[in-house]
């Protein structure tokens, strides 16, 4: 595939083409002290000298020393919110002399969607799996949009303490497939670009870049060994989901139910949980009715609620289920595990659970015959 350099006029071009293209070009910006993906019309609504610093529980911004525009990592908002939006009217009607008459289906998006990390790509082909598998009905609202967006990728620069991309092998850079364009950082105003589509090779000849030196080639090669080298959380996740189901009776369940406050906002940054509740409603007349399907959560006392109570009544059980289905269960239903290593559901606890800390724990006191007893805090 073609590849180029442009600087910020250059990705300026690109957005601009992109919107004269009839997409919602959407991408990071500046919002309330948080780098949240929304609308962007042009580089200045980029967050230009801005990074993040994260931790279990801790999230903020700070200027950076430098000019760079995807000098942070990943926020709250996942590129989920927009294929698989929180709210989606499924079914709407009203009526009539003649009876029930259904409205039509609304119109789906074109998005163009800049500044998308590895992990996310990543997150991406595991929905792919859940909404649009072969062989199974796929979900209309999250098809199209899938089929329409346009996607920019970008490679890390400078991973976060909460990311473990590495051992999930999701990142930290955008790799060879899923995007339609890929850039790199080099620099405060360049920028390495690949393209990985017929549409991504046209855009990349009509914003006008120029071929790449070796020395561009030398530079992309070391911004990738840099944001590797400083991916500092390693997880092992070769063993974990035998790990997780030979041990769903162990007593560290019940501790992690302790500090878990229940307020599902992992699952809610999660860029692949895909939980969802649905809800009838009419106008107060009688005319209108729509059926609503929403964002649920696993963490919700009614979301296993059956024949008259909870399956899982305690925030423990909630919690087992939630982590055995995310790194277990989800490669026996789709055929690859539910993380990508993003560290979201880390940073955005409110008490700082981290689950690899938690399957640590387990696998310290593993509970299956035979198992190797490892001291806490002790290597090998």
């Amino acid at each position: 595939m073609a590849g180029g350099v442009i600087d910020g006029s250059g990705l300026d071009r690109l957005i601009a083409s992109l919107a004269g293209a009839g997409y919602a070009t959407i991408g990071p910006t500046v919002r309330d002290d948080v780098i949240v993906y929304d609308v962007v019309t042009s580089v200045a609504d980029l967050p230009q000298g801005w990074t993040d610093r994260q931790a279990p529980g801790e999230y903020r911004i700070e200027r950076r020393r430098d000019s760079r525009r995807f000098g942070y990592v990943v926020g709250p908002h996942s590129w989920k919110r927009f294929l698989y939006p929180p709210r989606t009217v499924i079914w709407a009607g009203s009526r009539s002399p003649n009876g029930w008459q259904d409205a039509p289906p609304a119109e789906s998006p074109r998005y163009a969607f800049i500044g998308v990390r590895g992990c996310e790509l990543a997150a991406m082909r595991i929905q792919d799996r859940v909404f649009m598998a072969e062989g199974r009905p796929a979900d209309r609202t999250y098809a199209e949009r899938r089929r329409a967006a346009f996607i920019v990728a970008v490679d890390c620069i400078e991973p976060g303490a909460t990311c473990f991309c590495m051992s999930m092998g999701t990142g930290p850079t955008a790799g060879t497939d899923g995007y339609d364009l890929a850039l790199t950082e080099l620099d405060d105003d360049r920028y390495f670009v690949v393209a990985g589509s017929r549409e991504g090779e046209e855009l990349l000849a009509e914003i006008g870049a120029h071929p790449p030196t070796d020395e561009d080639v030398t530079r992309r090669a070391a911004v990738a060994r840099a944001a590797e080298a400083g991916v500092s959380k390693r997880f092992d996740a070769g063993d974990v989901p035998d790990l997780l189901l030979s041990n769903l009776e162990h007593h560290h369940w019940e501790r992690v139910g302790e500090r878990c406050l229940g307020c599902a906002n992992c699952t809610l940054v999660c860029p692949t949980c895909f939980c969802s509740t649905m809800e009838d409603g009419s106008s107060l007349d009688g005319v209108r009715a729509e059926r609503t399907r929403r964002w649920d959560s696993c963490f919700t006392l009614d979301f296993s609620y059956l024949h008259g109570g909870s399956l899982r009544a305690d925030r423990g059980a909630r919690y087992r289920q939630w982590l055995t289905h995310k790194l277990a269960t989800w490669i026996e239903q789709f055929g690859t595990s539910g993380c990508v290593g993003c560290g979201r559901c880390i940073t955005w606890c409110p008490v700082g659970i981290d689950l690899t800390a938690e399957v640590e724990a387990i696998r310290a006191s593993d509970m299956r015959l035979g198992a190797p007893i490892r001291l806490v805090g002790v290597r090998a």
